[in-house]
């Protein structure tokens, strides 16, 4: 993982039953222990992206010593998400 804007991040899923299926990230954002941004899609075992991707906003915040972890994740439509429940 290349933690840096635009830095990519590449990796499989894998089910118990074997079957996997391939992630590509990007970083858009990164304000260090506060917040960054990705885009994250599916794609082929050789990089080739499958969807489009959709926006990914994790921001940390602390309270009373314990950290809280808010994650919103931004698509371009309904369908897009019917058809990424509909992949598994």
């Amino acid at each position: 993982m290349d933690f840096k804007v635009v830095g990519p991040r590449f990796y499989a899923l894998v089910s118990p039953e074997g079957r996997e299926r391939w992630v590509i990230q990007k970083y858009t954002f990164i304000s260090s222990k506060i917040n960054f941004k990705l885009i994250t899609t599916f794609a082929d075992k050789d990089e080739n992206p499958e969807l489009p991707g959709s926006d990914w906003d994790y921001t940390f915040s602390e309270q009373n010593g314990k950290t809280t972890l808010r994650i919103a994740i931004y698509d371009e439509s309904l369908a897009r998400v019917e058809t990424m429940i509909e992949m598994g």
